[in-house]
């Protein structure tokens, strides 16, 4: 069973040298970025830097966040259709299911990056868009969007949105949005255990340091899949309504106890 990216990690498009770096930094996913890592002087020039990046790989290994629809440098997403590095495509400020049209060339997955109150919006449309994998909550472009002061508590309702809607859509578990704070790595397991617990899939990394911290946030804890464990064992046994460390099992609680075993043994997590 393949699981969705934990950690998705950003890296400067005009920045060659970093590529191969962040892909052996260990996250899960990494982003190329041609909008807010790149000068608008310099956004030519990385184009090209990608262009050959990718053209030069022999499997899907980087996906590309574009510029947003609208932009002098949008039509950008043309030059990366049918290279061999490319394995998928990523929309800032997505809003509409007609924002992709001109990415679906590509022939790739593609991913929007909610963020900003018309996109939170048009949330059951925007998540229809043909070729949609997977939707990303950009927090800090959010709340200015917003007008609101505050990452927690003030957009949980937000969070909720966007996690509810994909399911329905039958989009991947969403990516919550960057912890900002690089110092500070306790913080960062909390909030990424806290987008989890949302139901969150994964969580943007905008430093190679924050990377283990999340994936390891994603990951089912070894309590956890000791438990799914003794529930699968105790299903083993036969019986009709069964107990496990004191409470009934049913088949809500052994569909999660299945989704903790799929995703240990995907992350390599022993039994």
């Amino acid at each position: 069973m393949s699981l969705p990216a934990r950690s998705i990690l950003f890296v400067p498009g005009d920045r060659a040298e970093r590529f191969e770096k962040a892909a052996a930094s260990g996250a899960d996913m990494v982003v190329i970025d041609l909008e807010d890592a790149v000068l608008p002087e310099r956004k030519i020039e990385a184009r090209g830097i990608i262009h050959d990046a990718l053209a030069a790989i022999d499997t899907p290994r980087f996906v590309v966040r574009v510029n947003s629809l609208g932009t002098a440098w949008h039509e950008d997403v043309r030059a990366m259709t049918g290279l061999p590095g490319l394995a998928g495509l990523m929309l800032p400020k997505a809003e509409a299911a007609d924002d992709f049209v001109a990415m679906r060339a590509a022939g790739v997955p593609l991913h929007g990056l909610v963020e900003t109150v018309r996109g939170i919006l048009n949330l059951p449309a925007l998540c229809a868009a043909e070729g949609l994998v997977r939707l990303s909550f950009g927090t800090v472009d959010f709340q200015v969007d917003a007008g609101i002061d505050g990452d927690g508590a003030e957009i949980d309702a937000v969070r909720t949105a966007i996690v509810l809607h994909s399911k329905a859509a039958g989009l991947q578990a969403p990516v919550d949005g960057v912890s900002t704070n690089l110092a500070d790595m306790d913080a960062l397991a909390d909030d990424a255990q806290r987008s989890r617990r949302f139901g969150f899939g994964g969580k943007l990394c905008v430093h190679p340091k924050q990377v283990a911290v999340v994936n390891a946030a994603f990951a089912p804890a070894q309590a956890d899949v000791d438990w799914a464990h003794r529930v699968m064992a105790a299903l083993s046994d036969g019986r009709g309504a069964v107990a496990v460390d004191g409470k009934l099992i049913d088949k809500p609680i052994v569909d999660r106890a299945r989704l903790v075993l799929a995703a240990s043994e995907n992350y390599g997590i022993a039994a």
